[in-house]
């Protein structure tokens, strides 16, 4: 395998040119089990598996790669600034959680909020990556719906806010499907 270097710019069209549907699709299935939970199981069970599951997104995602044909984990891909750009913004999001919890503390209602739309800031810097619209409607779709569903249905935002999120993974699944690469 020849060792040849890349510019950035060549690192960034080899890495738009991705399927990026592993992560959505990971995220998607945890919201959708969070949406799940929060009609059938208490408050207690649904926080737990709110909190677990976003923190897994990552980890489904990698599993996910191996099925979508992305393999996050191919040791043989030629290393591409922009797969470790991408890994900051997961940490980014992780990283939001020292927002989200002291705001779960005071009111554990909040956290479908604000876990729903601090982990989806992610979405901007993706869609500077790959030069497409997508991320820029995923995060700010997300950020409206779920600010709105968090106040016009306060007894149900373990449920609303999910499946909203899990529709915006849905439309957002379709046009990165879509999309001219």
């Amino acid at each position: 395998m020849e060792n040849k270097i890349r510019s950035l710019e060549e690192q960034r069209e080899e890495f738009s040119k991705g399927k990026f549907l592993a992560t959505p699709l990971s995220g998607l299935i945890v919201w959708l089990l969070v949406g799940v939970a929060g009609l059938f199981l208490s408050a207690r069970i649904t926080v737990w598996v709110l909190f677990i599951g976003t923190g897994s997104i990552v980890y489904l995602a990698l599993f996910l790669s191996k099925f979508t044909g992305e393999n996050f984990l191919d040791k043989q891909k030629p290393k591409n600034e922009f797969d470790k750009l991408f890994f900051f913004t997961v940490g980014q999001a992780v990283l939001v959680y020292a927002i989200a919890i002291p705001f779960f503390i005071i009111d554990y209602t909040s956290l479908p909020m604000t876990v729903g739309i601090l982990t989806g800031t992610m979405w901007l810097p993706f869609s500077w990556i790959i030069k497409h619209w997508v991320g820029v409607f995923h995060a700010i779709s997300r950020t409206i719906v779920v600010v709105l569903l968090w106040y016009l249905f306060p007894e149900l935002r373990f449920v609303a806010i999910p499946f909203a999120i899990v529709l915006i993974y849905i439309l957002t699944l379709v046009i990165l499907k879509n999309r001219k690469g």
